[in-house]
């Protein structure tokens, strides 16, 4: 089983933001730390999902069980109820709908913020490479 935590964080909100992506299976494990520029804090636990979904199936992992772990309630439950209560994030949750339906077996679950430590720290870091790239 492949298991990914995933956390998208703002300095500010809007503000400068970053996904951070902790990917671990099959004997590996890597981190992505990626900025996203200015936008919401919700605008980037969306990004970084869809992120986190793109680099899966780049790595060929539609084929295995994979389990995305996110601290963030409301893109949990928008992906679990296929529905965006804000308009705003609807073209958001729709792309990453069809990513996910690209998995064999895909699992989405809901994790406190404490055991998302290493993609909270990852999503933070992207947001200082904000301004350095």
């Amino acid at each position: 089983m492949i298991e990914v935590y995933i956390d998208g964080a703002s300095a500010g909100n809007p503000g400068p933001s970053g996904a951070g992506i902790f990917i671990k299976g099959n004997g590996t494990a890597e981190k992505h730390s990626i900025p996203l520029g200015i936008m919401s804090n919700h605008e980037a636990e969306y990004h970084a999902f869809i992120k986190a979904l793109e680099i899966c199936l780049e790595k060929g992992f539609s084929h295995s069980v994979v389990s995305f772990r996110t601290d963030s309630e409301l893109v949990n439950k928008a992906v679990e109820k296929e529905f965006a209560k804000n308009k705003l994030y609807t073209p958001l949750l729709e792309t990453a709908l069809a990513l996910s339906k690209q998995f064999d077996l895909f699992f989405i679950k809901w994790i406190p913020s404490v055991e998302n430590k290493v993609a909270d720290e990852l999503a933070r870091l992207a947001i200082r490479k904000n301004s350095i790239e």
